[in-house]
């Protein structure tokens, strides 16, 4: 196994795993309505992240196939996170009358 992967995959694991921490830690401080029902689906799409992640150190050993497919659905669901928390932001934007 190449030990740069390796070395990134730790590492990414890591890092995806402290957000989880946070996500979560947040998630309580957050009062109800919108933001806490957006703060739950994201805080299930970084637990769906983290669990893609934990498979990298593996992929050395999976066929092409499920690489591939593990790979598309990170990048999917990374595409619809990323337009989740913009449209988090404008709403609190919005709620707050910038």
């Amino acid at each position: 196994m190449n030990p740069l992967f390796l070395i990134l995959s730790i590492s990414a694991i890591c890092v995806m795993l402290y957000a989880l921490y946070r996500v979560i830690t947040l998630r309580k401080k957050i009062p109800g309505g919108t933001v806490k029902d957006t703060w739950s689906i994201l805080s299930w799409m970084i637990a769906m992240f983290a669990i893609g992640y934990l498979t990298t150190p593996f992929f050395p050993y999976l066929p092409q196939l499920i690489k591939d497919i593990v790979v598309g659905v990170i990048f999917l669901l990374g595409a619809i996170f990323v337009v989740i928390v913009i449209n988090l932001f404008y709403r609190i934007v919005s709620e707050l009358g910038f």
